[in-house]
């Protein structure tokens, strides 16, 4: 594999790529090296990243160019390796029915959140997005049930009794979650909100990670955003590899994983949002009262 020069930022098993991501992984990460993948790509509706458009020229471009990476992202998955993948709705059918010639598709995840911003109002608006699970062997892939039990409500709330038993008994207080995640978006005011337009959870990460890697594996993320899969990897004792296009972002990425405290001379201090700022004026006044 020839490789190419990207500006790469590294400390303590945690890495961070500056670059195109089907360049990186064409060039930089070595195949069968990577024991989970997370990639939640820019989903083609519109959205901009810092300048940068998420809009393709047709469908066709778009589907095309994630065919690229998701062929990709395979070869780089060792052989008990597992991929978690997002899109849209609207294209989410392609993925799947590309992805299942190819990988074991095992299980079909909807993250719903509820939203109290403007709906649609000539069709039923959409409060979910599709994710993927998929795995090259489905006899051989990690999967820690025991870490990501949730509460089950027959059992612990309701305490009705299961007479399917030899002896009846109550329902399980706990259980593994189903492929329906309620998870709420990360909003404007909440502390782990970074200056992106589709921040993922940290819950989302978190319960992503525990199910399908075991401490020190190596996680790739190609889209990294705000960082948040190696953010949560780092807190897992998981090693990192996160791949990001757009330089503020990488900025994120190194203030937030503390691989840099600054930046071609720049402070990564993180920016106070707009309620912070008024509160600092507001204490700012008061030392002139």
């Amino acid at each position: 594999m020839a490789t190419v020069d990207f500006p790469v930022f590294e400390k303590d098993g945690r890495k961070i790529i500056h670059g195109d991501a089907v360049e990186v992984l064409s060039t930089s990460i070595p195949d069968a090296s990577i024991d989970l993948i997370f990639a939640d790509p820019p989903y083609n509706i519109g959205k901009n990243f810092n300048g940068r458009k998420d809009q393709w020229a047709s469908e066709q471009d778009y589907l095309d160019w994630c065919y690229q990476w998701l062929n990709l992202c395979i070869h780089k998955l060792k052989a008990n390796g597992s991929l978690y993948v997002m899109t849209s709705t609207q294209a989410m059918p392609y993925f799947d029915i590309y992805l299942r010639k190819r990988l074991n598709i095992l299980s079909r995840l909807v993250w719903f959140y509820d939203s109290s911003g403007v709906q649609a109002k000539k069709y039923f608006g959409s409060l979910y997005e599709p994710i993927l699970f998929c795995v090259k062997d489905q006899e051989n892939y990690t999967f820690n049930a025991q870490d990501i039990l949730v509460e089950a409500k027959t059992g612990a709330q309701r305490k009705l009794i299961d007479y399917r038993k030899p002896v009846p008994a109550v329902y399980n207080t706990q259980k593994v979650p189903g492929n329906v995640w309620e998870i709420p978006r990360v909003r404007y005011r909440m502390d782990e909100y970074e200056n992106h337009p589709t921040q993922k959870p940290v819950a989302l990460l978190e319960r992503i990670i525990l199910a399908s890697s075991n401490p020190d594996d190596l996680i790739l993320d190609p889209f990294s955003g705000t960082f948040t899969t190696s953010y949560v990897a780092q807190k897992l004792g998981r090693r990192s590899i996160g791949i990001e296009i757009e330089e503020e972002y990488v900025k994120i990425g190194l203030r937030r994983l503390q691989i840099l405290t600054s930046y071609n001379g720049e402070e990564l201090a993180r920016e106070p949002r707009s309620f912070e700022k008024i509160g600092q004026t507001q204490q700012t006044l008061k030392l002139f009262e």
